[in-house]
């Protein structure tokens, strides 16, 4: 057992007030609000984009994996919760995903600059450091259901009512679906200011200025073994996810392009989707403390494996049926990432391990638009499009049944650190 963590377990953190837990999960939850919405919105931007600049669905694609090579780099904001704090990290965060948002609506008149500023948007994405303040005040008891709170709350599906409201009814270009982000970003500016420091990061900070406990950068001398074998764990399970979600963020372009449904009705198949997706967060966090973190995963993506699938085989009113119910799947499988991922590691350097974890998670921004581009020229109709994308989320389940991690269900964040 190391000193630091000896200390950690015996030190009691004074619980935060009903009133101020209630407010964070709120501002972090709107905080997940502009990462889902930012990373998510391209799933109905894809055909407006492609006819703007005149390129192909392909083309997009792999120009697309090789702008988010960029992402690889996520460790050094990741990074910054070590190093200026966890209130300072969700200020530069809240600006950059808000800025690069307007930034798309202001400068993008060629496609490379709109990639530009899309990059730096979903560079943003790949962090989420909005779980970390909300993991480490949460009591242990509750801990999956406050993080998955603030998860749902980012599902808002904002990207189904934004994009027919701006471009149907406002006439606005189709750029104002990420221009949007910039105009929630700043009620949560006026937000942040009442946002506290975490209890875990003040303490981590007092035995830094005393000198019983080592300054780092981005985790450089004092990530340990044990470390590295979750940072294996957690980024290889967010990586076959997030190649998933690449290919099922594909969707609109089938059902628009595809299977010639209407902006108009794919935002309402979008819509059912994002609700069956709330849903699936609120019942992962309470099933996660119920029956365990690695049981709901696996359970979950058995189910969503057969659910994507299905997409392929689904035709008429079964179609939108079908993807709406693996949105409920979908986010359920995520809950395990946003939930675990942050728990696991120890609070000294919980960012900078959260930081390397998605940098090697991001992998999947390279190879999910390179799997994506040539499954649309194999299948054209996308039906081998879905199977493959099902194939791929059984890979959490080969991960969790053979390296059997560490079960964290309602233990507090000192005891994960000392027994994982």
């Amino acid at each position: 057992m190391e000193a630091t963590e000896e200390l950690a377990l015996g030190t009691k953190f004074r619980a935060r007030s009903n009133g101020y837990l209630v407010f964070l999960v709120i501002f972090m939850g709107l905080v997940a609000v502009m990462d889902q919405y930012i990373s998510t919105v391209k799933s109905t931007a894809l055909p407006y984009i492609i006819e703007e600049y005149g390129i192909t669905a392909s083309q997009f694609s792999w120009n697309e994996a090789v702008y988010l090579i960029a992402t690889f780099f996520i460790f050094l904001l990741n990074g910054l919760n070590d190093i200026i704090g966890r209130r300072l990290s969700i200020l530069v965060l809240a600006l950059m995903m808000g800025l690069s948002s307007i930034a798309i609506v202001l400068f993008t008149p060629t496609f490379q600059s709109f990639m530009i500023f899309y990059t730096i948007a979903m560079f943003t994405t790949v962090s989420n450091m909005w779980t970390i303040p909300i993991s480490e005040e949460s009591p242990a008891e509750k801990r999956a259901k406050y993080v998955s709170l603030v998860y749902v709350i980012g599902l808002i599906p904002l990207q189904a009512l934004l994009p027919p409201l701006l471009l149907n009814v406002l006439k606005l270009d189709w750029r104002w679906m990420y221009g949007a982000m910039f105009v929630l970003m700043l009620p949560l500016l006026v937000m942040w200011q009442h946002m506290k420091e975490t209890g875990r990061y003040n303490l981590i900070r007092r035995q830094r200025n005393e000198g019983t406990l080592k300054r780092h950068l981005f985790g450089v001398g004092v990530i340990n073994r044990r470390d590295l074998r979750y940072i294996a764990i957690s980024s290889s399970i967010w990586l076959a996810w997030l190649v998933y979600s690449v290919l099922y963020y594909w969707a609109g372009y089938y059902f628009m392009t595809v299977k010639g449904y209407t902006l108009s009705q794919w935002s309402l198949v979008l819509l059912g989707t994002l609700l069956m997706a709330m849903t699936g967060g609120v019942a992962a966090g309470r099933i996660m403390d119920r029956v365990g973190r690695n049981t709901a995963l696996v359970a979950g993506c058995v189910i969503l494996a057969l659910l994507t699938v299905g997409i392929a085989l689904a035709d008429g009113i079964l179609l939108p049926i079908v993807t709406a119910v693996s949105g409920f799947f979908t986010s359920f499988t995520y809950t395990w990432i946003v939930v675990y991922v942050p728990e696991v590691f120890p609070t000294e350097r919980r960012g900078a391990c959260m930081g390397w974890t998605t940098t090697v998670a991001r992998v999947s921004y390279v190879l999910g638009p390179a799997l994506a581009a040539v499954l649309l020229r194999v299948s054209p109709t996308m039906e081998w499009f879905w199977v493959a994308a099902g194939a791929i989320i059984l890979i959490p389940i080969a991960i969790i049944l053979g390296v059997k991690p560490y079960e964290t269900k309602i233990k507090e964040l000192e005891l994960i650190a000392v027994e994982r």
